[in-house]
């Protein structure tokens, strides 16, 4: 097989469409809201965005995302979303068989990938539309099941059924195998194993080694997937190619302080969810304790409120720090984080606010967790207090899983001394193609590359399968 993916989350799904034959045109006769983008387009109407120069149509391109074929890909299919404009995608998509490369897309969960571990009735951050997969609008989907978004945004599980409806709707399931782990992605010769037959998960798909004299090195992906019996089924590929999409779901970060271990405490929100659930936790229990600022701390605060819950918030930012993700969501389309970030400045400890069952700790460190379920938690003045609690959430973000990786690839990083993290220390990409810098044939897509919202995913997406085009010669003369 000549591409491997690891993970099928939206970068995978749009990865594969565009490698199944799907090619992106400049619609003729739309009229593109940015005048040098407009005229660039106009330049080779008939040359599909996937051939054209990716570094040339995106550069002067401004906006969220610090990657200019994200900026590019979002551009073109939504003009004008960032001013509150609804103009409709200058892409036409046109279906080119003879130009698919084989592929597998390997997960975990169903496509979708962790949008199916997330509780379903969570509201996402980003808008609705901007959820969506190429060529198949998601506020259409929601039509047909009758239902409009919540404040143009929506739900978890809304998302997570849309990813697998697309999947099913383009014709892509026969790349995409559910249930597997990947345990190993490494180099290795390809004399070394010419004699070796490929064992499952292809089924008949093209050998490889038709093309084995052009490469002498390619990738061996070892793993396993689960069958309905619930064994685990050892398998092995080799590909030319493999592109890591696996998000950063997988392990949430811990503080490395004492009595983190401890079984009160927890690193997903769900655990409180479960408490309730339960009634292990209530409005007449000690205080929940959530440590974190992000969203994640906030849908906790949230969702405690919403059950009257006592909760102790601990964070290390002041409340006005810019960095702080509430200081850059307009109030109007987040009004429940806006209501969070007002609890975080009114309800300090020194001075109690109109909202009860709630005190915010900013500028504020977790010391240890006793067996006694009391905590320590310093200001920034040194000063210890004690407090305690029901539970305690440590919700201060996530790391990518690359234990399969040589070194966990820390390698491929672009501080290599780190381990890989989305926000700030991401794997080291060539901007228009997403290639490793420092592994060829190894692509990295989504939050590892430091795209992190499903809308900016899709770019880097263009820039793999037009690079593996580009490889493979599938480009029209």
């Amino acid at each position: 097989v000549s591409t491997v993916f690891s993970g099928n989350g939206p970068s995978g799904i749009c990865l594969s469409y565009l490698l199944s034959g799907y090619t992106p045109h400049f619609k003729r006769a739309s009229l593109h809201p940015h005048p040098i983008l407009q005229r660039k387009l106009e330049e080779a109407p008939e040359v599909s965005i996937l051939d054209q120069d990716l570094d040339y149509l995106s550069e002067g391109l401004e906006g969220r995302s610090h990657s200019p074929v994200a900026l590019l890909f979002d551009a073109l299919q939504r003009p004008d979303t960032d001013f509150g404009g609804t103009a409709e995608s200058v892409l036409t998509w046109w279906h080119e068989p003879d130009r698919a490369i084989p592929h597998l897309v390997l997960g975990r969960n169903p496509p979708g990938g962790a949008w199916h571990s997330i509780e379903g009735s969570m509201v996402t951050l980003s808008r609705g539309e901007w959820m969506g997969l190429p060529d198949l609008p998601f506020k259409e989907w929601l039509k047909q099941k009758r239902r409009g978004l919540r404040n143009n945004r929506a739900t978890a599980e809304d998302i997570a059924q849309y990813y697998q409806h697309y999947v099913m709707k383009k014709g892509l399931q026969k790349n995409f195998r559910c249930g597997t782990v990947v345990t190993s992605v490494r180099k290795v010769s390809a004399e070394s194993i010419c004699n070796h037959t490929q064992k499952d998960l292809q089924e008949n798909s093209d050998s490889l080694w038709n093309s084995s004299e052009q490469s002498t090195e390619v990738f061996q992906v070892d793993g396993f997937f689960k069958t309905l019996e619930g064994d685990k089924e050892p398998f092995s590929i080799y590909a030319e190619n493999v592109v890591l999409a696996t998000g950063t779901y997988d392990s949430p970060t811990w503080l490395g302080i004492k009595g983190e271990n401890l079984s009160y405490v927890h690193h997903q929100l769900s655990a409180l969810e479960e408490a309730v659930k339960n009634n292990s936790v209530g409005i007449v229990s000690d205080p929940v304790l959530i440590v974190g600022a992000g969203l994640s701390a906030a849908d906790a605060i949230l969702f405690a409120h919403h059950c009257n819950i006592p909760v102790i918030h601990v964070f290390r930012r002041r409340v006005s720090d810019p960095g702080l993700i509430f200081n850059q969501l307009p109030k109007m389309m987040y009004p429940e984080y806006h209501k969070v970030h007002q609890m975080m400045k009114e309800q300090t400890a020194a001075c109690a606010g109109p909202y009860e069952c709630y005190i915010s700790l900013p500028e504020h460190h977790m010391l240890s967790f006793g067996k006694d379920k009391k905590c320590i938690i310093q200001d920034k003045n040194g000063c210890q207090k004690a407090y305690k609690i029901s539970m305690a959430l440590v919700l201060t973000g996530s790391n990518p899983n690359l234990s399969f990786l040589p070194n966990n690839g820390i390698d491929l990083a672009t501080n290599s001394d780190q381990p890989v993290n989305p926000k700030r220390n991401p794997i080291d990409v060539d901007p228009f193609t997403y290639e490793c810098t420092q592994e060829k044939g190894l692509y990295a897509l989504g939050p590892l590359a430091g795209d992190n919202f499903v809308r900016f995913v899709q770019g880097g997406a263009l820039a793999v399968a037009s690079s593996l085009l580009k490889k493979a010669n599938k480009n029209p003369p």
